[in-house]
C-alpha cells in the first residue's frame, strides 16, 4: 500500500516508508530497512520507469542483472529465468505481486501496469514469506496512490511499427480520509514480421486496460485499499521461422486473447507495537491461446487451448517490535483455483498422413491401413481445482551491528484433475497384395477420470548481516530454501491420447496417465553471501552477491522406455546453478547519473537423462549466462521558463547471453547488445520524450524449438523510434 506519511504518524513505530519524492511506498513484509537483508535487490524508482518505458514485469526484467524474460510468442508464455532457474510451460519460477497483491497464474504476469510507482526485484529463494512459486525470486510492483498523489496524468506514444499506446488517469483526495483514482489504457501494434504464406503480419496487438482504486483511512489506526483492475488483450503472435529459410510461414491461424480481472482489498490497523495486515484477492482469467502446431505451410494440426480460471487469495500479515532489539513477522496464507479448460488438436491430412499412417504402414506392410477421414479431433476437457494453506513466522534479533534473521514456512497444498479425453473416428484396413479393403475398424474413445496429490513443504531461512559501523554498509549472508509447485501438466494429454490411439493399431504403448502427467514440486537450496554498500551521501551505490543453488526435482519433459513417440513430463533433472552479480548506481556530477548492472550464471546440469542422452555437465537450455545493463544520462537545466524547464539526455547497453538452445549444448544464441537512447524536453505539466531501442538493428533470436522435425527460432525486435508525450495537471 501507498500512504501519506502524514496519515500514519501513528503508525511509523510498525511501518517502514521509503521517501520517493513524489510518492511514499509502504511495503507490509518487510520495510525499507529489512530490504537489504532478504538477499540481492534490484530497485527501480518511478522515474527509472519512465526514463525506460518500463510499463510491466517483461520491460523492468531487463533492467536487472541476472534476470530474462524473453519474448516466446505471446502474452500469455511468460517464460521467466532467474539465476539459472526458469520454468516454459505450467508454474513459473518467480513471483510477481501487483500492490501487495499476489498475481497465481503464470499466464496473466504479462501485462502492461499504468502508473508505475516502484518495482523491486528480490533474486533467489523468497519462498518463506511469499511462498509457492518464487523459488527463483519475487518481483512486487507498487502504483501510485491519490492519498499522496492528486491530478491528471495524460500519457501518449507513437512508435515504429505502427504502435500506438495512450492512457489517462486522474488521482483525487476527496477529503482528509478519502481518495480515488481511476485510469484507462489501450493501444494497439500492427507489427514487424509478415506471415509469407498469407502476407499478413503476424505480430499485431490490441491491448486495453482499466483500473479503479479506493484508500481510505476510517481511523488513524486503520487503512483500507481496493484496487480493481480489468484488462483485455488481442494479439497474432508466433513470429516463428524455419531455420534454414529463415522464413515465418505456416497455413492456420494463430492467435492469443485474454480477459483479466484482479481485485484486491487490503486492511491494515495498527496496535501500538504491532501492526496488522489482511489482503484478499479475487483473480479471473478467461483466455484462448490457438496455435498452427506444426508452424509450417502444410496442414499437419492445429491446437486450441481455451481456459477460464477463478482464484481466491487470502492473507494475515502481523508485524511486530518488542523492545529495541527484537522485530518478528509473521503470516497464514490460503488460496483457492478452479480452472476449467478445453484443449482440441484437430488432426489434418498431412498430419495423418505421416504421423499416423506412414507410422502404422511401415510396421504392417502386407496390411496397410487408410483414414476414413482427412480431419479429425482429439478432444480434452479438464477441470483442475487447487488449494494450499501457508503458515510463515521469521524473528529478527539485533546484537549491535550485527542482525540474525530466521525464518520457516509450512506449505500444504492439495491439486486435483479431472479429465476427459475422447476422439470418434476410424481407418480401413487394406490387403496389399490385393488392394481390397479387408476390414474397417471404428475409434471411439472417452477416457475419463480423476486424479490427486498433496503436497507438503517445510521451507527454512537464516539470515545473518552486518552493518559496519558510521558506514552505509551491509554485509549479508543468507542460507534459504524455495519451491516449486507440483500439479499435472495437462499437456501432456494429446500425446497419451495419440499413443492410446496408435496402441489400438497395434504400434505404440499405452501410458500410465497419472505417471506422465503428474509431477513433484522442484526444490532448491539457496547459498548466498553480498554486501550493500553506500558511499558519499547515498550519492554512490553499489550491491554484490555471489550464490550457489542445488536445484532437485526438475520438471522436464523426457522420453519414455519403449518405441512410443510421445515425450512425457516428470520430475527428472539435479542442476547446479552459481554465480554472481554487480551493480552500481551513481550521481558524479549535478544532473548527472550513472547505472551498471552485471550478472552471470553458470547452471550446469548434475543428472538429467532424458531416455535418449546423458546431459551430465551440460549447460541448462534458455539461461543466460551473462546480463547486463548500462545507462548513463544527463539533465541539464534550462532558463526557458515554464515552457522548458530542463533537457535531459540518456543512452542504454543492454546485452544478454550466450543462450543454449538445447540440452546437447550445440545450438546457441551468443551474447547480443541492444543500445538504446532517449532526449526528454521537460516543462512545468509535460515531458517530451524522443526515443530509439536497438538503434543499431541487431539481429537476434529469442526462442527455439523443433517441432516434427522442423526447426523453428523466434527473431527478436528490431529498430523501433518512438515518442512519448506526458501531460500532468
Amino acid at each position: 500500500m501507498a500512504l501519506m506519511a502524514a496519515q500514519v504518524a501513528a503508525a511509523q513505530a510498525t511501518t517502514d516508508t521509503l521517501d520517493l519524492k513524489e510518492v511514499t511506498v509502504t511495503a507490509i513484509k518487510q520495510g525499507n530497512a529489512d530490504l537489504w537483508q532478504k538477499g540481492a535487490v534490484t530497485v527501480l524508482t518511478r522515474r527509472d520507469a519512465e526514463r525506460n518505458h518500463v510499463e510491466g514485469m517483461k520491460s523492468a526484467a531487463a533492467q536487472m542483472p541476472n534476470v530474462h524474460v524473453p519474448d516466446y510468442g505471446s502474452r500469455m508464455t511468460s517464460t521467466i529465468y532467474v539465476r539459472g532457474i526458469g520454468s516454459r510451460i505450467d508454474q513459473p519460477s518467480m513471483g510477481l505481486t501487483i500492490d501487495n497483491v499476489p498475481i497465481l497464474c503464470k499466464e496473466n504476469y504479462d501485462f502492461d501496469v499504468p502508473d508505475v510507482a516502484r518495482i523491486e526485484m528480490l533474486r533467489g529463494p523468497q519462498s518463506t514469506l511469499y511462498g509457492r512459486n518464487t523459488m527463483a525470486g519475487v518481483m512486487n510492483v507498487y502504483t501510485l496512490s491519490p492519498l499522496n498523489y492528486q491530478g491528471t496524468r495524460i500519457v501518449a506514444t507513437a512508435a515504429s511499427h505502427g504502435r500506438w499506446q495512450a492512457s489517462a488517469s486522474h488521482y483525487a483526495r476527496l477529503n482528509e480520509r478519502l481518495a480515488m483514482a481511476g485510469a484507462l489504457q489501450h493501444g494497439r501494434t500492427e507489427g514487424q514480421w509478415r506471415n509469407a504464406y498469407n502476407g499478413k503480419r503476424t505480430d499485431w496487438e490490441r491491448a486495453t486496460q482499466g483500473r479503479l482504486r479506493l484508500e481510505w483511512l476510517p481511523a488513524p489506526e486503520w487503512q483500507v485499499s481496493n484496487v480493481f483492475t480489468l484488462g483485455n488483450s488481442r494479439q497474432g503472435g508466433y513470429p516463428y521461422e524455419q531455420v534454414g529459410t529463415g522464413e515465418i510461414a505456416y497455413n492456420d491461424t494463430c492467435f492469443y486473447k485474454r480477459t483479466s480481472i484482479l481485485d484486491g482489498l487490503t486492511v491494515s490497523r495498527t496496535l501500538g507495537e504491532m501492526s496488522m495486515h489482511s489482503i484478499t484477492s479475487y483473480q479471473y482469467v478467461d483466455d484462448n491461446m490457438t496455435l498452427d502446431q506444426d508452424f509450417t505451410p502444410r496442414p499437419y494440426f492445429t491446437l486450441t487451448q481455451a481456459r477460464k480460471e477463478h482464484a481466491l487469495t487470502q492473507e494475515f500479515v502481523a508485524r511486530g517490535r518488542v523492545g529495541e532489539y527484537y522485530r518478528w513477522t509473521g503470516g497464514l496464507f490460503g488460496f483457492y483455483r478452479n480452472m476449467r479448460m478445453n484443449a482440441p488438436v484437430t488432426f489434418k491430412d498431412v498430419g495423418i498422413a505421416e504421423l499416423i499412417e506412414n507410422h502404422v504402414n511401415e510396421a504392417m506392410t502386407a496390411y496397410p491401413v487408410t483414414w476414413d477421414e482427412r480431419t479429425f479431433v482429439l478432444g480434452s476437457h479438464f477441470r483442475m481445482p487447487v488449494w494450499g494453506v501457508a503458515a510463515y513466522h521469521e524473528s529478527h534479533l539485533t546484537h549491535g551491528p550485527w542482525t540474525l534473521t530466521v525464518g520457516a514456512r509450512l506449505d500444504y497444498e492439495h491439486a486435483s484433475l479431472r479429465y476427459r479425453s475422447f476422439a470418434q473416428t476410424g481407418f480401413s484396413v487394406m490387403e496389399a497384395a490385393t488392394g481390397q479393403v479387408y476390414a474397417h475398424v471404428p475409434i471411439e474413445i472417452d477416457d475419463r477420470g480423476r486424479l490427486n496429490k498433496d503436497f507438503l513443504q517445510l521451507l527454512p531461512r537464516l539470515t545473518a548481516t552486518y552493518r559496519v559501523p558510521r558506514h552505509d554498509h551491509v554485509l549479508r549472508w543468507v542460507v534459504s530454501k524455495g519451491s516449486k509447485a507440483g500439479g499435472f501438466n495437462t499437456q501432456m494429454f494429446s500425446d497419451v491420447l495419440q499413443q492410446r490411439l496408435m496402441g489400438m493399431m497395434g504400434i505404440g504403448a499405452a501410458y500410465d496417465v497419472n505417471r506422465i502427467v503428474g509431477y513433484k514440486p522442484e526444490k532448491a537450496w539457496n547459498f548466498e553471501v553480498g554486501g550493500h554498500f553506500a558511499w558519499l551521501g547515498q550519492r554512490v551505490v553499489a550491491d554484490v552477491a555471489a550464490f550457489v543453488m542445488d536445484c532437485r526435482d526438475l520438471q522436464l519433459t523426457v522420453f519414455p522406455d519403449g518405441t512410443t513417440t510421445g515425450r512425457v513430463m516428470t520430475n527428472a533433472g539435479h542442476t547446479r546453478n552459481m554465480g554472481a552479480e554487480a551493480s552500481l548506481a551513481a550521481q558524479p556530477w549535478a544532473g548527472g547519473h550513472v547505472r551498471c548492472a552485471y550478472g552471470y550464471t553458470d547452471a550446469r546440469f548434475v543428472k538429467y537423462n532424458d531416455g535418449k542422452s546423458d546431459y551430465k555437465d551440460k549447460l541448462v537450455p534458455y539461461t543466460p549466462q551473462h546480463t547486463l545493463v548500462v545507462e548513463a544520462g544527463h539533465e541539464l537545466e534550462v532558463l526557458g521558463g515554464d515552457a522548458l524547464r530542463s533537457i535531459e539526455l540518456n543512452v542504454t547497453l543492454n546485452g544478454v547471453g550466450s543462450i543454449e538452445w538445447n540440452e546437447s549444448n550445440t545450438l546457441r544464441q551468443p551474447f547480443y547488445a541492444l543500445m538504446g537512447g532517449l532526449v526528454s524536453f521537460k516543462g512545468k505539466h509535460y515531458a517530451l520524450d524522443l526515443w530509439a531501442q536497438n538503434l543499431t538493428d541487431t539481429r537476434y533470436h529469442t526462442f527455439y524449438f523443433v517441432s516434427i522435425g522442423h526447426e523453428f527460432t523466434q527473431r527478436g525486435s528490431g529498430r523501433s523510434l518512438g515518442a512519448t508525450m506526458r501531460w500532468h495537471f
